[in-house]
């Protein structure tokens, strides 16, 4: 039995493990434009506003390890195109190396990588009345980015840059994985997620809510890629919101009827895909 998944489901904070947080935090602030918010004796959040969407732990001795399952990237979804337009602005005014851009026919998205090697998408969405569904499937590309359209929607053009407009929300994360079908039977079987879109046998992009994907899904780091060990640079853990305590409740009710063991911690409950991506599904802050 598929587990009734919210459509109200939306993406949480990602958790990651860096070599040294000194330097995350310079290039999470000045080059990306998130606000320190909190920390504890463990973790250090930043965000938009009061909403936390990026959690860092220094560990001493980590070194990357590839190719691994884990993070393909996160995603920052800006509120509007003007957004994104000043963002992209400001990393070309600041020479912010940039991987790729690209128009995902419902999307139009800017690509990073952190210094340890994180990647990092920050994106707008297009209305879905113009998403487009040919044969009844959602239409997602991979199309060159106009930039200079993009950058003649920016408002304010001698507006100083305050970093990422508050209501930026973190709008999907895209996860190496090891297997395909044990994953799809995972995420779409019986966590509940639709599939919205899929290319060949090696990506998979799947939703609530009738959104274009929450999550992305993908074997390009090989059929059968193991976990990072615990001494790599890594995702520790990314997070999967629900509405209300009430249904986040009845939730891990059907998943445990399931046969499923979502362990209970302080701030919800963690699970893992076959993968060994550790999620924990907890309540929309």
């Amino acid at each position: 039995m598929t587990a009734n998944l919210s459509p109200e489901t939306q993406m949480g904070r990602v958790h990651l493990s860096v070599a040294d947080l000194s330097r995350s935090l310079d290039y999470y602030q000045h080059s990306i434009g998130l606000r320190l918010l909190d920390e504890d004796e463990t973790w250090t959040y930043l965000g938009c506003g009061d909403r936390s969407l990026v959690a860092l732990r220094e560990k001493e001795g980590v070194r990357p390890d590839y190719p691994t399952t884990g993070l393909y990237h996160f995603a920052l979804l800006l509120p509007a195109r003007p957004d994104l337009a000043r963002t992209l602005h400001h990393l070309l005014n600041n020479k912010v190396p940039m991987s790729g851009w690209s128009d995902h026919a419902v999307s139009e998205a800017l690509y990073l990588t952190d210094p340890d090697g994180h990647g990092i998408e920050i994106y707008r969405d297009r209305p879905r009345s113009e998403w487009s569904y040919p044969k009844g499937k959602l239409k997602l590309t991979v199309d060159p980015l106009d930039v200079h359209g993009l950058l003649n929607e920016r408002p304010g053009q001698s507006a100083p840059w305050n970093g990422l407009p508050d209501g930026t929300v973190m709008g999907h994360v895209h996860l190496h994985v090891s297997q395909m079908p044990a994953t799809l039977d995972f995420y779409v079987n019986q966590l509940g997620f639709e599939l919205m879109a899929q290319y060949s046998t090696q990506a998979s992009f799947v939703a609530a809510g009738g959104y274009h994907h929450h999550l992305g899904l993908n074997t390009w780091a090989g059929v059968g890629a193991l976990p990072p060990p615990a001494d790599a640079i890594r995702l520790e853990w990314f997070e999967i919101c629900l509405p209300d305590t009430a249904v986040l409740d009845q939730y891990i009710a059907q998943l445990r009827s399931q046969g499923l063991s979502p362990q209970k911690s302080e701030n919800g409950y963690f699970i893992d895909d076959p993968a060994q991506n550790s999620i924990l599904l907890r309540v929309d802050r």
